[in-house]
């Protein structure tokens, strides 16, 4: 990931401002993205990139956390692999 992809917001930039900027940065690049509301005081962008998925979150109150999700590489062929999935994660 660019280290100016992330970048701390210019002094007096809001946290919308800060939003706007990283997801025309991510445009630029050309990463796809979804935006994604799941807590009443913060704003998520997901990202999927091959063998990773981010997860960047703009606080209300300005902090932006970051975290990154790589795979290990491995994959199961397993078909019962699916249904412990959905039994360990399902409501």
């Amino acid at each position: 990931m660019s280290a100016t992809l992330l970048s701390e917001p210019a002094v007096g930039t809001d946290v919308f401002g800060h939003l706007l900027s990283v997801l025309n940065r991510l445009a630029a690049a050309r990463i796809p993205y979804t935006l994604r509301h799941s807590r009443d005081d913060a704003v998520m962008i997901e990202v999927t990139v091959p063998g990773e998925r981010w997860e960047i979150d703009f606080l209300e109150d300005g902090d932006v956390d970051v975290e990154v999700f790589r795979s290990t590489g491995g994959v199961t062929a397993d078909a019962g692999r699916i249904d412990q999935l959905i039994a360990t994660h399902g409501e």
